[in-house]
Parts: structure tokens; sequence; C-alpha cells
């Protein structure tokens, strides 16, 4: 059993990495609203890929971007890996 002292320690460190995350996801929004205000053509290709499915009707439609959802996954699953490792 851990004493009080070891428990907050265990908690300063989690803080710590929460804190770390959040600094890195504030970062990528910041970079994408860059990207969308000043660049948007670079993000063009987003939902018009091979297998993003959109159907149109008279009274609206839909839209599903699984092919390029599947690309965002990838890529963020890549870096959070790079990033995570020790």
């Amino acid at each position: 059993m851990q004493g009080v002292s070891g428990m907050q320690g265990e908690r300063w460190e989690r803080q710590q990495q929460m804190g770390k995350l959040l600094i890195v996801i504030g970062l990528v929004v910041v970079i994408l609203g860059v990207i969308l205000t000043f660049a948007p053509g670079l993000l063009g290709w987003f939902g018009k890929l091979p297998g993003d499915i959109r159907v149109q009707g008279e009274k609206g439609g839909f839209f599903f971007p699984i092919t390029s959802m599947i690309i965002v996954s990838v890529v963020l699953s890549l870096v959070l890996n790079l990033l995570g490792r020790h």
C-alpha cells in the first residue's frame, strides 16, 4: 500500500500528462484553423475520396465520409503513437 505522498505523486504525473495532451490538441486545432483560413485547398480532398458516401434527395441529403475518416484515423494513430513513446 502506498503512502499519501506516493498517491499524490502519481496524481501529479497524470495531471502533467493530461496537460501535455491538451497542449498538443490545442496546437493541432490552431494549425487546422490556420490551414482552413489561409489555404483551404489543402483539405479540399476531404469528403471527395472514393468510398465516401453521399446521397442527395429532394428534401435533404446524407453524407458519410468513411474513406476520409479512415485516413484521418490512421494518421492520428501514427502521430499519437510516435508522441506517446518514451
